[in-house]
């Protein structure tokens, strides 16, 4: 991960702790706040080098930046000047207009590319270069099972956790809403099975995590 890499992972990971932050402000329990950025930490950081990890398994790299929204449409002029940051205007507009109800995580994008090595291949399984839509939903898949799994492991957990439980589960669910190219276009593209496998799953945890 190069320093322009980290450096808008690490902005994902202050939004996601600033929207979760806004309910234990406003009901002035600010001692929870530390707690908040070391779980936005854990989720942001593991989801992101799980899909790294998937990456390398399909001999490739994989580069996220901000999400950020240009074409809000299909016909070829309807595009804005220049590409707006919606993953941090986003979530903190929802936050705060909803004091901290509505907790929008979409905040980071992804790009798959093959590693020379992969292009060098020419047989077998790598018999094809050029990185598919089915890779990259696979990738994408990664990072939103990882979250799943943080959720359901914090769940168990010995200690009280029910907050990272919440937000795992959470930052699965927005990641999953194949919108722009987020990770669940890239998912549904990719694999709608699989998206669909992953949405029900989501669905149904972020049901429970609602109750707890």
């Amino acid at each position: 991960m190069n320093i322009s890499e980290f450096n808008k992972v690490l902005g994902a990971v202050i939004v996601l702790a600033v929207i979760w932050s806004v309910v234990p402000i406003i009901s002035n329990n600010v001692k929870l706040v530390p707690t908040i950025l070391l779980f936005s930490v854990i989720i942001v950081f593991a989801t992101v080098f799980a899909k790294k990890l998937m990456a390398h398994l399909f001999d490739a790299d994989v580069e996220h930046d901000i999400w950020r929204l240009q074409r809000y449409w299909y016909y070829p002029k309807a595009h804005l000047p220049k590409a707006v940051p919606m993953g941090i205007i986003l979530p903190i507009f929802f936050s705060i207009f909803t004091l901290g109800l509505i907790k929008v995580s979409t905040f980071l994008t992804y790009e798959a590319r093959a590693k020379s090595s992969r292009k060098s291949r020419r047989f077998g399984y790598y018999s094809f270069a050029e990185m598919t839509d089915w890779h990259n939903g696979i990738i994408g898949s990664a990072g939103v099972i990882c979250a799943l799994a943080i959720g359901a492991i914090s769940y168990f957990l010995p200690t009280n956790a029910e907050l990272l439980t919440k937000m795992a589960i959470y930052y699965a669910f927005w990641n999953l809403i194949p919108a722009s190219n987020l990770d669940g276009s890239q998912i549904f593209f990719g694999s709608r099975t699989l998206w669909a496998i992953l949405a029900t799953i989501t669905i149904i945890l972020t049901a429970l995590a609602l109750i707890i």
